[in-house]
């Protein structure tokens, strides 16, 4: 477990290299045309350029940086949305350090569902995008100090590199402030409250929690009576059997169903992103249910009980995961190549408790 493994990126010739992972967005007409044909940037093909307009902060301050993607080809080419900042950061986008030393994203964790039209911008070519976000809104800017900050979407491997410069700029201290939303409630069965949601979508998230309990004691049930060791549905997840590694997953399920039984749990239905659902792990226990959650079935793979439970998994309060692999066939994968990320990946959680198709 992490605090942010995503901190992990390419520092080439004081270029900060990101990637454009695959996944889904939320739409903006605003920013290019969603343009079906145009192929996804490849490496050479985007310049990215950061800018921050002052050399100091007071914590007053918004700490305002611009971002400028600008297509360099000869052709149009189309872009993840979540790896941009048109909607504002909703993906681990930048490499910020203070005083040398890695800052934690803070910002949001989703689940997010497979990519579709909409989730994509379309840049001409030589056309321009530019957008100003608050790094506090993603970022731990708690303590005061120097903060060098290069764009640098997380790198999860496989994908296009892009590069920009980088900026150091004093930041005094500030508190994490989530955004504000109505507070009204709407209080459920075993300990679940709601807020923005109509009555029927209060009814799928209750339907959705009561779900994700059974999963979660099923899970921890499995983990603590079946003798450790290389499981089909332990190696499928979870990858090469340890004794370490089997601990690890006990003790999450563990803590995740701990959670759901034994916390008050907040669903916000105000989520319009065409994900499944998010998160800030550093603000248990509400969760934010997005588009995508309500034509999810209520158990099954990618069901809205399994949503619940990934999204639990996320809290540093709960099992801290973090996301490094999206889908089964992603999570599988990841597994084989590497264990102790598979035991960090939500996803992986989310389809150990689904167990679809069921194994021993």
């Amino acid at each position: 477990m992490s605090n942010s493994p995503r901190s992990l990126r390419w520092l080439v010739g004081g270029l900060v290299g990101f990637s454009l992972l695959t996944g889904c967005g939320a739409p903006d007409e605003q920013a290019g045309n969603t343009e079906i044909t145009a192929p996804e940037a490849v490496a050479g093909e985007l310049a990215v350029s950061i800018s921050a307009g002052t050399s100091a902060l007071r914590a007053s301050d918004a700490a305002a940086v611009t971002v400028t993607l600008t297509n360099v080809s000869g052709h149009s080419v189309r872009v993840l949305k979540r790896d941009t900042p048109v909607d504002g950061i909703k993906n681990d986008l930048f490499s910020v350090t203070r005083d040398g030393a890695a800052v934690a994203y803070i910002g949001r964790h989703y689940k997010w569902a497979a990519a579709q039209a909409e989730d994509f911008l379309t840049l001409a070519p030589g056309e321009s995008l530019t957008r100003t976000v608050d790094l506090a809104s993603a970022y731990d800017l708690a303590v005061s100090g120097n903060y060098t900050v290069g764009y640098a979407e997380a790198i999860h491997g496989g994908a296009a590199q892009f590069a920009s410069n980088t900026v150091t700029v004093s930041i005094e201290g500030r508190p994490f402030v989530l955004p504000q939303e109505s507070s009204e409630r709407v209080v459920s069965p075993f300990a679940l409250s709601t807020t923005g949601c109509t009555s029927s979508q209060a009814s799928g998230v209750s339907s959705g929690f009561s779900g994700a309990k059974t999963y979660s004691s099923n899970a921890l049930s499995y983990l603590t009576n079946t003798t450790p060791s290389g499981t089909a549905r332990y190696t499928t997840w979870f990858g090469a059997y340890s004794s370490s590694g089997w601990s690890t997953a006990k003790s999450h399920f563990s803590s995740i169903n701990s959670a759901f039984n034994n916390q008050s749990v907040v669903v916000s239905c105000a989520c319009t992103d065409s994900a499944y659902a998010y998160v800030y792990p550093t603000q248990p226990y509400k969760i934010y249910v997005c588009n995508a959650f309500w034509s999810a079935p209520t158990t099954g793979t990618d069901s809205k009980a399994g949503t619940l439970v990934h999204e639990m998994s996320h809290f540093n309060a709960v099992a801290g995961t973090d996301d490094w692999a999206y889908g089964q066939s992603a999570a599988k994968s990841l597994a084989k190549s590497n264990p102790s990320r598979a035991l960090d990946n939500a996803d992986s959680h989310e389809y150990f408790a689904e167990n679809t198709p069921a194994q021993n």
